[in-house]
């Protein structure tokens, strides 16, 4: 399964513009001021930016949250069980008309 969005910019640049948003937070008023003045100075839009900081601190343990790769094994279990359950119906309809198929067959004879 492939993302719905395309990812504009390299880790590089998102681990840098994360950096300094934590690094020039003390220069802004608020942390979503220093966040705005970043996002405009590297192209991307400030809620862009602010999701990337969350994610970080979560990852590196500074807030409570799902980690990126817990999130991203869990989405991934969530997708075989969908497919898991869309086979196990297919085989549960195939198991029924082969079943009333047989009984067909014996009415017949």
């Amino acid at each position: 399964m492939t993302s719905k969005t395309t990812n504009k910019f390299s880790p590089k640049v998102r681990a840098r513009a994360m950096r300094m948003v934590l690094d020039h937070e003390a220069e802004h008023p608020s942390r979503w001021s220093a966040i705005t003045s970043i996002s405009a100075k590297i192209g991307c839009t400030a809620q862009t930016l602010s999701e990337w900081v969350k994610k970080a601190e979560i990852d590196s343990g500074r807030k409570p949250g799902l980690m990126t790769e817990t999130t991203a094994k869990r989405k991934a279990l969530e997708g075989a069980n969908r497919d898991l359950r869309q086979a196990n119906e297919i085989l549960l309809k195939a198991s029924a008309h082969f079943a009333q198929a047989e009984l067909d067959r014996r009415q017949r004879s």
